[in-house]
């Protein structure tokens, strides 16, 4: 084989692979495309998976990204696809690179705009899917005390007292001098 059939970089679905990678692990970058359906690609095209990717004719190139697109048309069984019965359209779909994260955001804000139960849980950052939530997930939403504020009270005019309090403190208490002193009731003499 000559040098200048070799590729170190081949572009599959617009995707930039390096050529030394091996078939199956080159195609797993591309996302969407995990291990078995990379293995499953080559396996109905008949390309060796330990071979290099920059070894890839244009041929072979253009026939991995055919079957990737349109995996339905190739025979590959419907449960290798990523996104089966799609809400909208109902159809089986493959979806790969920036449809992924996409599509998922949109079934997080349909689940909100419906409020459904998921869509609650989604809202408030706590685990969905019906895990426990006692003692792991902590990282999430909030749970219990809500810490923060000052670690101690400040003195008014003192010492310690912070540059940046003493004024601030300085007009809410002309703004209570001013006030005049409300009359107290007369008390009942027994």
């Amino acid at each position: 084989m000559s040098a200048q059939e070799y590729r170190h970089i081949v572009r599959i679905v617009g995707n930039d692979i390096r050529g030394e990678k091996k078939m199956v692990i080159g195609l797993t970058q591309i996302k969407g495309l995990g291990f078995n359906f990379a293995t499953a690609i080559l396996d109905i095209l008949k390309i060796k998976p330990n071979s290099n990717i920059g070894n890839l004719t244009d041929e072979n190139v253009q026939a991995i990204e055919k079957l990737i697109l349109d995996p339905i048309a190739s025979n590959v069984p419907i449960w290798f696809l990523n996104r089966r019965k799609d809400i909208e359209t109902g159809a089986d779909l493959h979806l790969l690179t920036s449809d992924i994260p996409f599509t998922l955001r949109n079934d997080i804000e349909r689940e909100r705009v419906v409020v459904s139960w998921r869509g609650y849980r989604h809202l408030s950052g706590l685990k969905v899917r019906g895990q426990r939530t006692r003692t792991s997930g902590r990282k999430g939403g909030a749970v219990g005390v809500a810490k923060g504020g000052m670690a101690a009270p400040v003195k008014k005019g003192g010492a310690g007292a912070p540059a940046a309090a003493a004024p601030a403190a300085a007009p809410a208490a002309a703004a209570a001098a001013a006030k005049p002193a409300a009359a107290k009731p007369a008390e009942k003499k027994k």
